[in-house]
């Protein structure tokens, strides 16, 4: 019965061995072991495992950052309650700038200095042929007990649904106290008379922010 040739390679040790006994060897059989051994080493590499490439990042620990609403697009559409009663849509704008800052809730101190300020300039605002208003994911409940108790003059609009926030780029990944969650960026959008994005400001830092929307919506 004729024996099947073992398919197992060489060893690096016996590699070392041929390569030691090809030293002693006469010239001819010296060259025709290197050649076996150099056979050898490469049958060996060809047969180790490939390393595999780098696995592709992992979305949940590297999550994208929120798509922003680019400047020069026409802005979205539309139309949410208000406080007070009523509701309020981009259409009622149609003609005039617009400014929509979207805030992450009410009665908080952040957003309540943000909202005092921009109250405190509405005239200034007006004179610029520029409405304000204010979004939040907060109830018409909740808009109107923090208008009267601020007495704030821009109107306060409730995106429950939070489709507009979306919309218009101010919902995505915050941290706070290392911990990561998603909720509303405190973003400012400025629409120009004919509709268009002319300015976006995202991570508001509220200090000294209204001023520089107002100083904005003066250029024109």
């Amino acid at each position: 019965m004729i024996k099947k040739r073992s398919k197992k390679k060489p060893a690096k040790s016996a590699v070392k061995g041929a390569k030691a006994a090809a030293k002693g060897a006469p010239r001819g059989k010296r060259a025709k072991a290197g050649l076996t051994a150099k056979s050898t080493a490469r049958s060996q590499a060809q047969s180790r495992p490939r390393p595999k490439a780098a696995a592709a990042a992992n979305p949940k620990t590297n999550p994208k950052p929120a798509a922003g609403l680019a400047e020069g697009v026409r802005a979205p559409d539309f139309r949410l309650p208000r406080d007070g009663g009523g509701a309020v849509s981009l259409a009622d704008f149609a003609g005039e700038k617009l400014v929509i800052y979207f805030y992450p809730r009410a009665d908080t101190p952040g957003c309540t200095r943000e909202a005092m300020d921009f109250s405190r300039l509405a005239n200034q605002f007006a004179a610029a042929y520029t409405k304000v208003i204010g979004v939040s994911a907060d109830p018409v409940k909740a808009q109107d007990a923090f208008r009267d108790k601020y007495k704030l003059d821009v109107p306060l609009v409730s995106d429950e649904a939070k489709s507009m926030i979306k919309a218009y780029g101010a919902w995505g990944e915050k941290s706070m106290y290392g911990r990561t969650f998603e909720g509303i960026i405190r973003t400012t959008v400025l629409v120009a008379a004919d509709g268009k994005v002319r300015r976006v400001w995202r991570h508001v830092k509220v200090d000294g922010h209204a001023d520089a929307v107002l100083a904005a919506a003066r250029e024109g």
